[in-house]
C-alpha cells in the first residue's frame, strides 16, 4: 500500500491473483505482479493488517463431503428492532448448519444458506431450531437443484 492508505495498481494485482489463488507462493505472486519477492510479502502483510485481505480458506465440494441437502432460507421477524435482529444474528452464529447469513431489506430480514448431509436432518432444523426461534414470524424455503456461478469474492475487470 502506498503511504496515504491508498491502494495502488500492484496492490490491486496482488489481491487478483490472491483472489484467484489463495496458494500461490509469494516468489510466483512477485513474479505475476512485477515485485521481487521481499517487498511483495510487505505488501501482502500490510493489505492483510489493513483488512483488505480477511483471511484465507479452502473451497470445499459440499456434495463430494456428503452435504447433499443445501438451501436458502427467507426469515422474517414479528419485530425488527435492534436489539431482536442482533439476537436473532448471534443465534444463527451457534447453528452449524447455517453456512452464511445476510440482513437483507425486501421480503425477508434475513437470508439463510443452509447445508446438511440430507433432508431429514434439515426439515429437523427448520422445525425444531428455526422457525421455534425467539421472533420468527414466518421462513420460507428454496432447495439448492444446482449452482450455475460459485464465484466469491468482488468482480475484478
Amino acid at each position: 500500500m502506498t503511504v496515504t492508505g491508498q491502494l495502488d495498481a500492484i496492490d490491486w494485482k496482488i489481491l487478483k491473483e490472491l483472489q484467484a489463488n489463495g496458494r500461490i507462493t509469494n516468489v510466483e505472486l512477485a513474479e505475476r505482479v512485477g515485485l521481487s519477492p521481499p517487498p511483495c510479502l510487505r505488501r501482502v502483510k500490510a493489505l492483510e493488517e489493513a483488512g483488505y485481505i480477511a483471511g484465507y480458506r479452502a473451497l470445499l465440494d459440499a456434495g463430494k463431503l456428503g452435504f447433499d441437502v443445501q438451501l436458502f432460507a427467507h426469515v422474517g421477524l414479528k419485530s425488527q428492532a435492534e436489539a431482536e435482529l442482533n439476537a436473532f444474528a448471534a443465534r444463527v452464529r451457534n447453528w452449524p448448519l447455517v453456512r452464511e447469513c445476510y440482513a437483507v431489506s425486501g421480503g425477508a430480514d434475513f437470508i439463510l444458506k443452509c447445508a446438511a448431509r440430507d433432508i431429514h436432518t434439515m426439515q429437523d432444523f427448520i422445525i425444531k431450531e428455526l422457525t421455534a426461534a425467539p421472533n420468527v414470524d414466518s421462513v420460507k424455503t428454496t432447495l439448492i437443484l444446482d449452482v450455475a456461478k460459485y464465484q466469491p469474492g468482488v468482480p475484478f475487470a
